[in-house]
């Protein structure tokens, strides 16, 4: 028997940013007709001390840029970072390094670390809320949706939700089965009020899983819905049937 599972939240806020589509217009004309996000600069993260922006690489920035957007002064807001990839980049020179007898830096390994971003956000605000990082493979946004919806039933008022990823390093490209491109968004989610989503998920039916190569990596097909406010957006990872739902 096939059992759906399901959680149910509303968004208070959001922000998103990657190359070229740094405003909320240029991400609605993106949603109705996406194209592909190709490489640029890194984005300024003005919020963050110069210090501690040094640090970050590429994708921790663009990671950081929508989180100091989206909860803006607040303070003490649980937050969850999702990231299918993490900083593959780094750790790919540094196990290169390794393989060829060279020193490691103490510095990039920890920041090499699936929960860095986090890290510097919790550091740079002096903000003692909790913080945890999620890589769940092609479902990681579901689960870090999961992971905020358990923590809003535990009575926090709100969680800040930020995904991010970029494209694989050379090395890693016979494994893109998404065709990732570089891009980060946040969600400030609240318990479900107005105009909820709801996202549940059952064991995929064998017929229904497909091998091919996604049209859009999960996070901005994900972000697509939410910006177009489709009703429905399905997705089919491994054994499990995602189902998004939005109550327009």
């Amino acid at each position: 028997m096939n059992h759906a599972q399901s959680v149910s939240f509303s968004i208070a806020g959001q922000s998103a940013w990657a190359p070229g589509i740094e405003t909320p217009q240029a991400w609605h004309t993106w949603a109705q007709s996406p194209f592909p996000i190709l490489d640029g600069a890194d984005p300024a993260v003005p919020a963050m001390a110069p210090m501690l922006r040094r640090r970050a690489g590429f994708l921790g920035k663009m990671a950081l840029q929508v989180a100091y957007q989206c909860l803006e002064d607040r303070s003490t807001i649980p937050t969850v970072f999702c990231s299918r990839h993490g900083e593959v980049a780094r750790s790919v020179a540094l196990l290169t390094d390794l393989a060829q007898d060279a020193g490691l830096s103490p510095t990039a390994f920890g920041l090499a670390v699936h929960n860095a971003s986090a890290g510097l956000f919790s550091i740079a605000r002096a903000d003692q809320a909790s913080h945890q990082a999620v890589a769940a493979g092609a479902s990681t946004i579901e689960h870090g949706v999961i992971d905020a919806c358990t923590l809003l039933a535990d009575g926090a008022p709100m969680v800040l939700l930020v995904t991010y990823d970029d494209r694989l390093p050379p090395l890693f490209a016979g494994f893109d089965d998404c065709h990732e491109q570089p891009h980060a968004w946040a969600w400030l989610m609240v318990p479900a009020a107005a105009d909820p989503v709801h996202l549940s998920w059952s064991a995929a039916v064998l017929g229904d899983i497909d091998i091919a190569p996604a049209a859009l990596p999960g996070g901005l097909e994900i972000l697509r819905f939410a910006l177009r406010n489709d009703a429905v957006l399905e997705r089919t990872v491994g054994p499990h049937c995602w189902r998004w739902t939005h109550d327009a």
